[in-house]
């Protein structure tokens, strides 16, 4: 069995995107000496972990790009995380389809900062979302609703080879945030 870790940082609040990075590292730091004291097998476990991003009610939210996102989440990482960790699948956090992916594809197209572990994603409303509309429990939906998540998939298998050029879909670019979303 893989272990699989996920610690989120959730997007609720006003927090900087700086706020986020710092609370990030040390949720992270915690998580990697827990794993350690517990003799978890690093080269075996996916680490599921949030973007490093601005709160959702940010004022600046807007201005922060996914250079500046990939770059700072990228950091995080690299201040954290064993290089034997295997891989870092990201969870969206209620970023837009579209931002998600953009966000991904910069991570690996950074040159800054040393990366060795694969770095991908583990959406589940950043992939499926537009998929469910599309289809609406509607039989007659059915192909519609599957060439949309057919969209998304190499949306995001392109932005983890860092190849993601982006989308003209609309519905991709809509937010999934859900203040107080409960898992």
């Amino acid at each position: 069995m893989v272990p699989i870790v996920e610690p989120e940082i959730l997007a609720d609040g006003d927090h900087s995107i700086e706020v986020c990075q710092k609370v990030t590292e040390r949720v992270l730091a915690a998580v990697v000496k827990a794993l350690n004291e517990n003799n978890v097998f690093l080269e075996g476990c996916l680490l599921k972990p949030n973007m490093v991003s601005p709160g959702s009610t940010n004022a600046d939210r807007a201005k922060v790009g996914e250079h500046e996102i990939a770059y700072r989440t990228c950091l995080a990482l690299s201040r954290t995380l064993p290089p034997a960790m295997v891989g870092v699948m990201f969870l969206s956090g209620g970023q837009s389809e579209e931002e998600a992916s953009l966000n991904l594809n910069a991570m690996n197209q950074l040159t800054t900062v040393r990366r060795p572990w694969f770095l991908s994603f583990s959406y589940g409303r950043a992939l499926q979302n537009t998929c469910v509309k599309t289809w609406g429990g509607k039989e007659e939906n059915w192909k519609a609703a599957q060439d949309a998540l057919l969209v998304r998939a190499k949306a995001n298998s392109e932005a983890q080879l860092g190849q993601f050029k982006g989308s003209a879909d609309s519905a991709a670019k809509e937010s999934l945030f859900v203040a107080d979303y409960k898992y």
